[in-house]
């Protein structure tokens, strides 16, 4: 189809694919450049021919020095975003790395990994944000990371939070988005990180078969939820693509 607006896509591992959100964006009229890094897919050195950008998750550090982890071109392409204004939605490690690329800080997570099924709490600022004020007060979330952002950029809005981590979701810049959670699994996904993360399904004090079932229960609240938001995020990028600003 001409003429669709272009969202450039980082997958870090083929473990966190953009799955259900890719198909949300591509039914909201947005063209998905995929670029995978396990694959050698290269990462372009700037955002042009691009109108918006969607940073996926993946087991790998955002606290590695980047000769370990290779995320440095992924924080450089984000800080690219920023420094552009150019929409933007970072995923779990992909919000790790905006926050970084912002001035933000990230750490080992303090409390232990944050795993399964959960919901988050929209903070007041939200209700005024364009993609966070129609969610619902506590919406169904995936959670499954190990490290925390421990410090968002200056000047960035925290728009939802969670008891344990509180830094769950926030807008930096002119509209780039991160969230420390996932929307995007499909059942399947949340099974195969709960067979292979001994230590994540350790802190649930649950089984893994039990985390991944409690996950797919609440699959369908999260396209509920999820699905129009990322809508909204499409005509986002929409608009910058039409206005060019």
């Amino acid at each position: 189809m001409p003429d669709r607006p272009r969202l450039l896509v980082v997958v870090p591992s083929e473990t966190a694919p953009p799955a259900r959100l890719g198909q949300w964006l591509r039914d909201a009229g947005l063209e998905l450049d995929e670029r995978h890094l396990d694959a050698g897919d290269p990462l372009p050195a700037d955002l042009a021919g691009h109108d918006g950008l969607l940073v996926m998750g993946g087991p790998q550090s955002s606290v590695d020095d980047d000769a370990t982890s290779g995320l440095g071109p992924v924080r450089d392409l984000l800080a690219r975003a920023l420094a552009d204004r150019v929409p933007t939605l970072a995923v779990c490690l992909g919000a790790q790395l905006l926050a970084q690329a912002g001035g933000g800080r990230v750490r080992v997570g303090a409390d232990g990994p944050e795993v399964g099924a959960a919901l988050v709490a929209k903070r007041d600022a939200a209700e005024h944000d364009p993609l966070f004020g129609p969610l619902p007060l506590s919406p169904d979330v995936v959670q499954w990371h190990h490290d925390e952002i421990s410090e968002l950029p200056a000047g960035a809005t925290l728009l939802a939070s969670s008891p344990r981590y509180a830094h769950q979701a926030f807008c930096t810049g002119r509209a780039c988005y991160g969230l420390q959670f996932h929307v995007e699994t499909t059942p399947e996904i949340v099974r195969e990180w709960a067979e292979g993360d001994p230590e994540g399904i350790a802190s649930t004090r649950l089984d893994a078969p039990t985390v991944a079932e409690r996950a797919a229960a609440v699959h369908p609240d999260v396209e509920e939820v999820w699905a129009p938001f990322a809508a909204r995020f499409a005509d986002l990028v929409r608009a910058t693509s039409t206005t060019g600003v």
